[in-house]
C-alpha cells in the first residue's frame, strides 16, 4: 500500500506540470527555462544532502541526457500552447510510450517471452486507441478549435516525441546510472539547452521564477518514482506514474478553461479508461 502511494506522487506531479506551467503563463522558451531552474534548485538540494559519486562519464552523459530532455519538453509546451493541454499531454505521453516500446522491443529486445507480445501488443493498441479518442474533436466545437493549430502541434509533438524518447533510450536502454547521483548533470543540461532554445540571451522575468516551481515538481516525482518502485516494484511504479496524463486532462479543462463538448466528454471518458488499462498492462510486460 505504501507503494502504490509513493506511485501516486509522480502521476500527480508530473501530470500537473502541463495546466500548472500554462497556468503561470509564458511562452515555451520561459516555460522550459523557469521549469530547468527549478529542477536545478531541486538537484542541487539533492546533490547536498546525498553527495553522490561523480564521474567524468557521469557528467558527460548526464548533461547530454539534459540537453535532450529540453528538446522533448520544449516541444511539448508548444503542443499544448497550439492544441490545448488537455489533448496534447495525452497524445505525447501515448507516442512515447508506443515509439520507446516498439524501440525497445525491436532494438532493445525487451520482450522474449510469447506472453510479453501477446500482453505488449494488447497494451499497445489500447494506448493508440485511448489516446485517438483523448484527443479527438468535435467538429461542431468550432468555437474550441478556432484556437488551435494541430498542425504545428503534431509538428511539435513528433520533434517533442523524438527528443523524450532518445532522453529515454539514453538512460534505460544505453547509459544506467543512479538517479540520485545523475540528476544534477542532467539539471545542468537541461539548464543549458533550455538556454540554447533562447539564443542564450536568458532573462529571468516574472515568467521564468514563477515557472521554476514546475521544475520542483519534476523533481519531486523523481524522487517518488525511485520510492515506489523500491516498495512496490517498477511495474507498480511505471503504470502509474503514466497515468499523469489522466491529470493533465482534467486539469486543462478545470483549470485552463479548454472546453469540450458532450460528445468529447464521452470520448475522452473512453480514452482515459484504455489508457489505464493499457498503462497498465505495459508495466505489467516491463515487470
Amino acid at each position: 500500500m505504501e507503494g502504490i502511494l509513493f506511485a501516486l506522487v509522480p502521476m500527480f506531479a508530473w501530470g500537473s506540470i502541463g495546466f500548472v506551467s500554462n497556468k503561470i503563463g509564458g511562452k515555451p522558451s520561459q516555460q522550459t527555462f523557469g521549469m530547468t531552474l527549478g529542477a536545478l534548485l531541486f538537484a542541487l538540494v539533492v546533490w547536498l544532502v546525498v553527495r553522490p559519486e561523480m564521474s567524468m562519464k557521469l557528467w558527460i552523459f548526464g548533461i547530454l541526457g539534459g540537453i535532450i530532455w529540453s528538446v522533448g519538453q520544449t516541444g511539448q509546451f508548444h503542443a499544448m500552447q497550439y492544441m490545448g493541454v488537455s489533448v496534447a499531454n495525452p497524445l505525447s505521453s501515448g507516442s512515447q510510450l508506443v515509439l520507446g516500446s516498439l524501440i525497445g522491443v525491436l532494438v532493445f529486445h525487451e520482450w522474449t517471452k510469447p506472453i510479453q507480445f501477446v500482453v505488449g501488443t494488447i497494451a499497445l493498441l489500447l494506448l493508440i486507441v485511448g489516446f485517438y479518442f483523448s484527443s479527438k474533436q468535435d467538429e461542431t466545437n468550432a468555437a474550441s478549435n478556432q484556437l488551435h493549430d494541430f498542425s504545428k502541434g503534431f509538428r511539435a509533438l513528433t520533434y517533442s516525441t523524438t527528443g523524450y524518447v532518445m532522453y529515454a533510450v539514453l538512460f534505460n536502454n544505453i547509459m544506467r546510472f543512479d538517479v540520485l547521483s545523475v540528476i544534477l548533470p542532467m539539471a545542468v543540461g537541461m539548464v543549458l539547452g533550455a538556454a540554447m532554445f533562447m539564443s542564450f540571451k536568458v532573462s529571468f522575468d516574472q515568467y521564468v521564477i514563477k515557472n521554476s516551481v514546475v521544475g520542483l515538481l519534476w523533481g519531486v516525482g523523481n524522487i517518488f518514482m525511485l520510492l515506489a518502485a523500491s516498495k512496490a516494484g517498477l511495474a507498480i511504479a511505471f503504470s502509474f506514474s503514466q497515468l499523469g496524463a489522466i491529470i493533465s486532462i482534467v486539469g486543462g479543462i478545470l483549470f485552463l478553461g479548454e472546453t469540450k463538448t458532450k460528445k468529447e466528454m464521452r470520448w475522452v471518458i473512453t480514452g482515459i479508461l484504455c489508457f489505464i488499462v493499457g498503462a497498465i498492462l505495459l508495466g505489467i510486460v516491463k515487470s
